[in-house]
């Protein structure tokens, strides 16, 4: 297929271009791309959310970066790109939370919140006047006794998962789910996994301050946001693990270099040996052709 460029078609958020592409569509996943790491997973026990803050200066307040929002007793969002965008759309979210409970008289599913927001967003993706939410959302939460959790996008795509990432090293953290996640994982062992999965998409790169959990029990059905005292210690038990394995990886390719090298100096020996052999058998044959030439020569 021809390939076109973007000049002309990324002026206008209703214009296709002619291989079928909404540029500025593109460009505000590229703002969520640039944002920080969030993670959402599903346990056996209930929904965790963690993100990975990045507190970028000693000067900021680390409790005033806010990247996962309360939508209800029962559900929460972890967000990554324009954090002003991912405030408009928690605030439209608790409010049909509650509008919902008004007019229902029961708490809103999770699946029914998701595709309201993604209805959301996908209205901001066809009309002019008006630009893409440059966020995605991991909402999740439990309803009808059952986790479940939800990424949107800004093009308003909505898609269930188990475990998922958004954000900076997306696909790193997601590699690491498809490598370990198990649906009999609990509570303890999916915010092991989630903070994992934020310290590879991150290169390792993770403070004592810059992560933060929330949790939803699929028991009580209840929110709740983990005390740093509490992340704390899942992320130093983390952060040991990954040190050990550190050391053992570089002891193993110490090991394995040292087995490298044995072996070259061991083929060379056999190969200085072989021709060693080689010579003394040359010099043989010669003396042997010395002895029996004044033989022919009578």
């Amino acid at each position: 297929m021809q390939q076109f460029s973007s000049a002309g078609y990324d002026r206008a958020l209703t214009v296709f271009s002619p291989d079928g592409r909404l540029f500025q569509i593109e460009y505000a996943r590229e703002a969520v791309k640039r944002g920080t790491t969030s993670v959402g997973i599903v346990s056996k026990e209930g929904v965790i959310f963690a993100v990975d803050k990045k507190v970028k200066s000693k000067l900021v307040v680390p409790t005033s970066i806010e990247k996962i929002f309360k939508i209800d007793d029962h559900i929460g969002t972890a967000s990554s790109g324009l954090v002003a965008d991912a405030r408009r759309l928690v605030d439209i979210a608790r409010r049909q939370a509650q509008v919902n409970k008004l007019q229902y008289h029961e708490p809103i599913s999770v699946t029914g919140l998701a595709k309201y927001i993604g209805d959301l967003e996908q209205m901001y993706t066809q009309s002019g006047g008006i630009r893409p939410f440059g966020i995605s959302l991991i909402i999740g939460g439990v309803s009808d006794d059952e986790c479940r959790i939800y990424e949107t996008d800004p093009s308003g795509a909505l898609v269930e998962y188990k475990a998922t990432a958004i954000g900076f090293g997306r696909d790193k953290a997601l590699e690491l789910f498809e490598e370990k996640y198990t649906d009999e994982l609990t509570i303890d062992e999916a915010i092991d996994l989630a903070i994992e999965g934020i310290y590879k998409a991150t290169d390792g790169k993770v403070a004592d301050d810059s992560v933060e959990i929330s949790v939803i029990d699929k028991e009580t059905a209840q929110y709740q946001k983990l005390e740093s005292d509490e992340i704390d210690v899942y992320l130093n038990k983390v952060l040991e693990r990954k040190e050990q394995e550190k050391k053992e990886a570089e002891e193993r390719a110490k090991k394995e270099a040292e087995e490298k090298e044995a072996r070259k100096a061991e083929i060379k020996a056999q190969k200085e040996a072989e021709k060693l052999a080689q010579e003394e058998e040359a010099e043989a044959s010669e003396e042997e052709e010395d002895v029996e030439a004044p033989k022919d020569e009578e």
